[in-house]
């Protein structure tokens, strides 16, 4: 057994006599967990609960009927007339503009029957007029009962007076009776869905069928429950890359916790002997020094806890804005850190630490005692193992290869990240004879560069192979994130970028006045198509109507544009075939062209037929041809306008491109089309505007990707001061004798600073060479099967060169401290306590 006093002096004096390395190493896991926690807090308040505001004035839903393009609400009256205990409420949900504020999401309920006991504040003529508000949007504006307001529809103004404030809203919200809302928005006969409320002795099922008899097979009936589900889905490969991302500075805090057990078997390799001769078992020295581990993880992790918490909070917003901008309308909820989260975090820091410590705790455990008191066998044992490693090595890159040739599981990556586990223990392999092959190449430089304290800094790195290994390992794999996530993302943004210029040709965007989420198309008054087709200086204008809709219990967005504009404008670039054959063969036809996304997501190939709801009939579209394009990853599904009215007559616009004639100013017809449409809420964009809007949302997305990269870098720093002051330590009788033979302190100086250098030079070419294969996986395999983006590969040389360039210049700053440390050592007493 293992005494406590045993511990105390085998373990816990040496951590106090070297309290910098220890807050190091704390420091290093607790970023790691830090970063794993925040991700999973910032992402659950992200995406919030999904579940309607309207619950709070109405209730708990039971079922929602909804279809593509509105509910015709003359099925009201056969769901009333069904012989059940339920009550069917319709409801509109479209975004709205408060005139002098904001825009805002618009409820249309029934208040009469929503009110409780069928009684409502107001009188029945005061409906009209009367509306409800958020407490979030009252506090914002400084709204009160009894204020009014003006809403602004698509070609129609009305007063409301405040008449209820929301309690406990975190979005912001109007709600007005059913039929005001119908009259402002110009919905007459359409609801956006009709929702039941079952009475509490009503058997669900049996109403389900009896309400699924009445309406048509082209109309949806759901718990709403399904509805979250569905969107928690549609953010799961989202938020799983997001973790695996945080993972990566775990993953490089595991080796510096290697690393920093490693050194303490080598550092008190002498007691270890001792203890091994006088009886202590080889359970017990590997009791003491996953101990250790175990100790140092519990500390990481309960500072990571705290510093996790302060993270999640700074990085809510930019989640919350990827979270709209690209999947689903979501208000952000509170960072939340629960009894589950922290026992998360604390098993994940500890649990990563100790794996991190069985090798070397247990290579401890196994060394025999005359063994363990001598200094050079386990750099002996490294330096016979090259070849296996890299065999090794080999063997993990083909695995790692093989592992990214088979589909996604159940719609996530999984195995391309274990490929990626591959490829980093196949870096590992291939470290010991990497660094060894590179400092020999150096070896003429070093002399020429830093003459005698250069040489003994490189036989020192060789010397300490397997400590230097793991050192280069993880700050290599730091190094490897950055360089791979910086890839994809520059690939991605020039993809993008080339994306826009073919897709966005037109001078002037019209949309109507609301919020710019994912998912949410509100449409414009007909007039409005109209007069800019009137305005002088327009050309061609694509009018386009967007809405989402369900394609195999999925969403997407269904559209129809104007295709001999797109086709003449060469707006749209195809995967395969003739671009013009394919727009051509659209107008007045059931052929559509649907995304890659859309196409990869469900299997779908051109000359396939899409079973597509539109309105009370199922249509079959023939699929014509697949477009890239990277808005989203839910997909779209295209057919001409001339379709579109075919089977909804009625469809307003949603989106209108104008193409401004030769010889016309853009700026000029721009402000007539502002002028022509004062009246209507319109919002009126040049392309410029529209182009650099969209290049930031793209930013934006990947902010959270820049600030992990940041923290495994740091964590890698941290790591690198730690190491090189545990080989400074360690190599006290070395550095003694060196300043005993006259070296000054200038000299030891610069050979600490020049392993420093050298340290940051091997894990700068390692990580490079291991980055642009992880980029590769990430972006042929991770990014394809995650969202179904063909993304061409860009890798931004100008920009990866400052980076490297960068975290080279803070490697040598790292190694300042390790170097003064090593300067003061008196060569009398470092030859004495050998």
């Amino acid at each position: 057994m293992t005494s406590p006093k045993l511990i105390r002096s085998l373990v816990l004096r040496p951590l106090r006599q070297d309290p910098t390395r220890t807050i190091l190493t704390v420091l290093s896991i607790a970023l790691g967990v830090a970063v794993v926690i925040a991700i999973e807090l910032a992402g659950d308040a992200a995406t919030g609960s999904f579940q309607s505001s309207l619950t709070s004035l109405v209730g708990k839903v039971d079922y929602e009927i909804t279809a593509n393009a509105g509910v015709d609400e003359n099925y009201l009256a056969g769901l009333a007339a069904l012989p059940i205990d339920a009550r069917f409420s319709p409801v509109i949900e479209q975004p709205v503009v408060v005139e002098g504020a904001a825009s805002t999401t618009l409820y249309g309920i029934d208040l009469i029957a929503a009110a409780p006991s069928g009684q409502s504040e107001s009188a029945p003529d005061a409906l009209e007029t009367a509306a409800a508000v958020s407490s979030d949007l009252a506090s914002r504006f400084h709204w009160v009962k009894g204020q009014s307001i003006t809403l602004k529809g698509p070609n129609f103004h009305k007063v409301f007076k405040i008449q209820t404030i929301a309690p406990e809203q975190n979005t912001g919200w109007v709600g007005i009776d059913i039929a005001a809302a119908q009259q402002l928005l110009d919905m007459y006969g359409k609801v956006d869905r009709i929702e039941v409320f079952l009475g509490p002795n009503q058997n669900a099922d049996q109403a389900e069928r009896l309400i699924r008899a009445i309406v048509p097979a082209t109309y949806t009936v759901e718990t709403p429950g399904a509805r979250s589900e569905e969107n928690r889905r549609m953010l799961r490969a989202f938020r799983w890359n997001l973790r695996i991302l945080s993972y990566i500075s775990l993953l490089v805090g595991a080796f510096l916790i290697y690393n920093t057990i490693a050194v303490g078997v080598v550092r008190r390799r002498t007691e270890i002997g001792i203890l091994r001769a006088i009886g202590t078992s080889a359970r017990g020295v590997l009791f003491i020094f996953l101990g250790e581990a175990t100790m140092l993880g519990l500390l990481g992790s309960a500072l990571g806890i705290l510093l996790g918490r302060l993270l999640a909070a700074a990085i809510l917003s930019m989640i919350s804005d990827t979270v709209n901008a690209l999947f689903t309308t979501s208000a952000p909820g509170a960072v939340t850190l629960s009894a589950g989260s922290i026992a998360v975090a604390i098993v994940t820091g500890t649990g990563v630490a100790f794996i991190s410590a069985l090798i070397p705790a247990r290579e401890a455990s196994r060394i025999a005692p005359a063994e363990a008191m001598r200094r050079e066998a386990r750099e002996h044992q490294t330096r016979l193992h090259v070849r296996r490693d890299l065999l090794l090595a080999a063997a993990s890159a083909l695995i790692a290869w093989a592992l990214c040739q088979f589909p996604p599981v159940d719609g996530r990556p999984v195995l391309g990240y274990i490929s990626v586990l591959f490829l980093v223990a196949s870096a590992a392999m291939v470290a010991p004879a990497f660094v060894t092959a590179i400092v020999r190449i150096c070896r003429v430089p070093l002399k020429r560069v830093a003459g005698a304290a250069g040489l003994i800094a490189g036989r020192s790195l060789v010397a300490s192979l397997s400590r230097t290994s793991i050192v280069v390992t993880a700050l290599a794999t730091a190094i490897a994130m950055m360089v791979s996530v910086g890839i994809m993302v520059g690939s991605f943004r020039e993809t993008v970028q080339v994306w826009l210029d073919s897709q966005l040709r037109a001078d002037i965007y019209l949309r109507a006045a609301g919020p710019s989420t994912a998912g949410i198309y509100p449409p414009m008054d007909p007039n409005v198509a109209r007069m800019v087709t009137a305005t002088p200086g327009a050309g061609d204008v694509d009018i386009f109507t967007a809405f989402q809709f369900r394609y195999e219990d999925t969403q997407a967005t269904f559209g129809a544009g104007v295709m001999d504009i797109v086709r003449r404008r060469r707006s749209l670039r195809f995967l395969s075939g003739d671009s013009d054959d394919i727009l051509t063969s659209l107008p007045n036809a059931d052929r559509a062209i649907v995304t890659e996304p859309f196409a990869n997501k469900h299997h779908v190939h051109a000359g396939d037929v899409l079973r597509i709801p539109l309105g009370p009939r199922i249509v079959p579209l023939t699929v014509a041809g697949i477009y890239y394009d990277y808005s989203n990853d839910r997909g779209f599904v295209l057919v001409d306008r001339s379709t579109l009215l075919r089977y909804l007559p009625n469809a307003a616009p949603t989106n209108i491109a104008v193409y401004v004639k030769p010889g016309f100013d853009p700026t000029q017809a721009r402000r007539d089309l502002e002028a022509r449409l004062r009246a209507y809420p319109v919002m009126i964009a040049p392309n410029d505007v529209l182009r650099h809007g969209a290049v930031e949302v793209f930013d934006r997305t990947f902010a959270v990707t820049y600030a992990l990269e940041a923290v495994a870098i740091v964590v890698a720093m941290l790591g690198a001061a730690n190491s090189l002051l545990a080989l400074v330590l360690d190599r006290r009788r070395e550095i003694g004798l060196i300043r005993y033979l006259g070296a000054a302190r200038e000299q030891v100086r610069a050979m600490i600073l020049t392993e420093a250098a050298l340290l940051g030079l091997l894990a700068g070419l390692l990580g490079l060479a291991l980055g642009i294969a992880l980029s590769l996986v990430l972006i042929y395999v991770v990014n394809k099967q995650s969202f179904g983006w063909t993304i061409q590969f860009h890798p931004p040389a100008l920009l990866l060169s400052g980076a490297l360039l960068l975290v080279w210049i803070v490697t040598i700053l790292a190694g300042v401290y390790p170097a003064r440390f090593a300067a003061r050592l008196e060569p009398a007493e470092a030859v004495h306590e050998e």
